[in-house]
């Protein structure tokens, strides 16, 4: 049995799943096996997976499902304790898997492993995520993962993360059918039923797409009927008591994403109705700045948003 199963789901991304590929495959570690569960790509992607010449890889085919399907099986599939995922369009750094072992070591009572990372925008330019109340070279369990994830990048992203299969099972997995946040409400969920551990260290680039830098609009809306919101909410049923005002505050973070979303797409009275929810939760300044914004003429709002420092 391998030490690490790495999950990869895979849509699209002829053009850089071999550079995700090759990030895991230089890894200190080498006890791992690689699973690419390809979901139904139509650029032939998985013919630049087969073109790896290594046994630890496998290649699992299925239509397309969504992410949250696509990671599923990759969990199911996967034969080690510790699963880590990895997005086919990001990387890591070549510690990245050596740190998680450390640190599954030292402390095995965890769910949820993760690191800093690197955020890539569109011309390849890096900066750390931002991750505010913890020391710089801070490794060791979050003593509340929510005010962290409620102040920062947020700290846990898809392509730093590691989780034990026996915790994912529990949750029953990534939620089916969401198409924004469900990797958020998944790192949550574990969050709520155990510790977890962190390093500050930056081991994995997250390279961001032109709507993620705000370059440009959201790709879409988000979604109305909000699962994310609902399943955030349902924590305060497994958190103890001393959690809560944490959980709130996370769950005023989300509404707050929401809201820049549906503010650079124009919709300022959606956006309004968001800020509320999120006010409802705690007060924050972000909040209540996004309050003037929604305002203002859409216009301006979005060239706001191009500055850069609105989604930090």
């Amino acid at each position: 049995m391998p030490l690490f199963s790495v999950v990869i789901p895979l849509y699209n991304k002829r053009d850089t799943v071999a550079r995700a590929l090759n990030s895991v495959l230089a890894q200190g570690v080498q006890d791992l096996e690689v699973i690419i569960v390809n979901d139904g790509s139509t650029d032939g992607s998985e013919m630049v997976v087969a073109g790896f010449a290594d046994p630890r890889i496998r290649i699992i085919q299925q239509v397309n499902q969504g992410v949250s399907a696509a990671r599923n099986r990759g969990i199911a599939e996967a034969r080690a304790d510790l699963i880590a995922f990895l997005d086919a369009d990001d990387e890591w750094l070549p510690e990245f898997l050596a740190t998680i072992g450390r640190m599954a070591a030292r402390y095995p009572q965890c769910n949820l492993y993760g690191t800093r990372y690197f955020l890539q925008n569109t011309r390849g330019e890096r900066r750390p995520a931002v991750v505010r109340g913890l020391a710089s070279n801070f490794e060791g369990i979050l003593a509340d993962y929510f005010r962290v994830a409620a102040r920062s990048s947020p700290p846990v992203c898809s392509s730093a993360v590691c989780a034990r299969r026996l915790a994912l099972k529990g949750i029953q997995g990534f939620p089916v059918g969401v198409r924004s946040g469900e990797d958020l409400l998944t790192w949550a969920r574990l969050a709520a039923r155990g510790p977890v551990a962190y390093s500050m260290e930056c081991l994995a680039v997250f390279v961001q797409s032109a709507a993620e830098t705000c370059e440009e609009p959201p790709s879409r809306e988000p979604e109305s009927s909000d699962a994310v919101g609902a399943g955030l909410a349902s924590l305060h049923k497994e958190i103890p008591k001393h959690l809560e005002g944490s959980v709130r505050q996370y769950r005023a973070f989300w509404h707050k994403m929401r809201a820049s979303c549906f503010l650079r797409l124009g919709r300022s009275a959606v956006a309004r109705r968001e800020i509320l929810m999120g006010l409802r939760q705690t007060v924050t300044a972000k909040l209540l700045v996004y309050w003037v914004l929604s305002l203002c003429p859409s216009g301006w709002v979005r060239g706001a948003f191009r500055m850069g420092t609105l989604n930090r």
